[in-house]
């Protein structure tokens, strides 16, 4: 149930009306965001005008608590008022905070994940850290149908390439991005090596060499959808000779990880690891049967 923020009469100063701001703010998500602007301009105005109060010398022999009390009233009232005909502060706080998930898209396209020996695939992304709890539940709805129809295909199981695609793209949060932020779909990581004729993609990522990392300006095929790269994804590991004893492993989820890191697949010496984890995820099982 949404939670109604303070209305324009009044001011959140004391702890629950700030308690309740945030809550609103929270689940109110983008319809509370210009009350809880405007509230917390009216706040901040509030709070100079009290330390501006503090500042000036107290001398007033008359002055009592209740004349200051009253003071304080009148200059949470005017701060109030000043808000409701706006200083530009609430303005600004929406217009920032409205931009945050774009600001965070760009971020993401300048953040790719790792990449691996082989000529034709990157190594792995580091798994997320401690990512969102809907993060990865909304990653698998985005490509729910196109690991299904590539399942049926290949007959890899959908959840071992859902997993594989979390890890490399962060569950979607490091996804590749052209310079002009365009998106790649490549979910999986694969290089554009020679045999590669299509789209491409050009950004930093990185290889491990004996084990070290070192960031290195790679290229990367560029899809026109996730279910691209789905089936190139389906296509590279069922008719590459490399990875025929990965599919061999059913449903083993460690067994398939461990295939893929034997197969060069990925440089990271903890790739298969991490890997396991991520298929094993509480996301995935909780979709998946």
């Amino acid at each position: 149930m949404a939670i109604a923020p303070h209305g324009a009469a009044g001011l959140a100063i004391d702890a629950q009306s700030l308690a309740n701001l945030k809550l609103s703010a929270k689940i109110n998500s983008n319809q509370s965001l210009p009350e809880v602007a405007k509230q917390f301009e009216g706040l901040f105005l509030n709070m100079v005008m009290k330390s501006m109060r503090e500042a000036l010398p107290q001398e007033d022999p008359l002055a009592s608590q209740s004349s200051q009390m009253f003071t304080g009233m009148l200059d949470t009232q005017l701060a109030q008022r000043l808000a409701n005909k706006g200083t530009g502060l609430a303005d600004v706080l929406i217009k920032q905070l409205s931009g945050i998930k774009d600001m965070q898209s760009t971020a993401a396209a300048k953040l790719p994940a790792a990449a691996p020996i082989a000529s034709t695939v990157r190594t792995s992304a580091s798994p997320g850290i401690a990512p969102q709890t809907a993060r990865p539940q909304h990653f698998v709805q985005d490509v729910w149908d196109e690991a299904q129809q590539a399942a049926s295909v290949t007959g890899i199981p959908a959840k071992f390439m859902i997993g594989q695609a979390a890890l490399e793209s962060g569950w979607g949060k490091r996804e590749i991005h052209g310079v002009d932020g365009s998106p790649s779909f490549n979910v999986f990581g694969i290089k554009a090596g020679k045999s590669w004729h299509g789209a491409t993609v050009e950004v930093k990522t990185t290889e491990y060499i004996d084990g070290v990392p070192h960031k290195v300006m790679q290229k990367f095929r560029a899809y026109g959808s996730y279910a691209e790269a789905f089936t190139d994804y389906g296509n590279l590991l069922t008719k590459n000779p490399r990875y025929a004893k990965v599919l061999a492993h059913g449903d083993d989820a460690t067994r398939f990880a461990e295939g893929l890191q034997q197969a060069g697949y990925a440089t990271d010496p903890h790739y298969a690891d991490k890997l396991a984890r991520v298929i094993n995820h509480t996301a995935l099982k909780q979709m998946i049967a």
